[in-house]
């Protein structure tokens, strides 16, 4: 088996494939490796597409890459690959984003990615540090994860859900924030799972296990 993290050059990759790697070792899961190139995605058993930056700019940059974007809708929506989006790469999972101009997501998940607006005007953003998951849905992926898990986030922007059905985890931040979301064989994090020590591992392990 032969997990791949998809490198478009949208953030640093090393932590991330280092978490995978480990894990991938620790449960017989194969291989994992970084690639930027087409075919190694179709013919991926697992796509994990991490993100860090801006959704417009981290959106043309999937589709600049000759045939990525391609190949990782295909495997996702006709192979059906287990599919794990991260921080931005889990926001480009939605429909529409909203940061600096109107762009088209992935359109995998109803909802649409806004600048977070804590209640509390003392919370600074980005919203970035340690906080609390809150469990909505249980899912394979989240098996052993608990409410009151920790887990890392650095972003400005968030999902804001149109089907509650899709939300699977949450946190507080002046108001709930979208943590994880899933539907069918594909799950985000808003979070950095490679960066959540025990509950990020534990949700590494799992997606490399999972079998939608």
């Amino acid at each position: 088996m032969r997990t791949v993290l998809i490198d478009y050059e949208s953030g640093n990759l090393h932590s991330a494939l280092k978490a995978f790697q480990r894990m991938a070792r620790e449960t017989d899961a194969g291989e994992v490796i970084v690639t930027d190139r087409a075919e190694d995605v179709a013919r991926a058993d697992r796509i994990v597409l991490p993100g860090d930056g801006a959704f417009p700019a981290c959106m043309d940059a999937l589709k600049g890459r000759s045939g990525l974007h391609q190949a990782m809708v295909e495997a996702v929506e006709e192979k059906g690959r287990p599919f794990l989006g991260i921080c931005v790469g889990m926001q480009l999972m939605a429909r529409k984003g909203f940061e600096y101009r109107e762009t088209d997501g992935l359109g995998w998940i109803d909802g649409a990615v806004r600048r977070i607006a804590p209640a509390d005007p003392a919370l600074k953003v980005p919203h970035m540090g340690w906080n609390d998951l809150v469990i909505d849905r249980p899912h394979p992926v989240l098996d052993g994860i608990n409410t009151g898990d920790h887990a890392y986030f650095v972003h400005s922007y968030q999902m804001e859900m149109a089907a509650p059905d899709e939300l699977l985890a949450h946190c507080d931040y002046g108001g709930p924030v979208t943590a994880i979301v899933g539907t069918g064989n594909r799950i985000g994090t808003q979070f950095h799972p490679e960066k959540s020590q025990q509950a990020g591992l534990r949700l590494i392990a799992n997606f490399l296990a999972w079998r939608p």
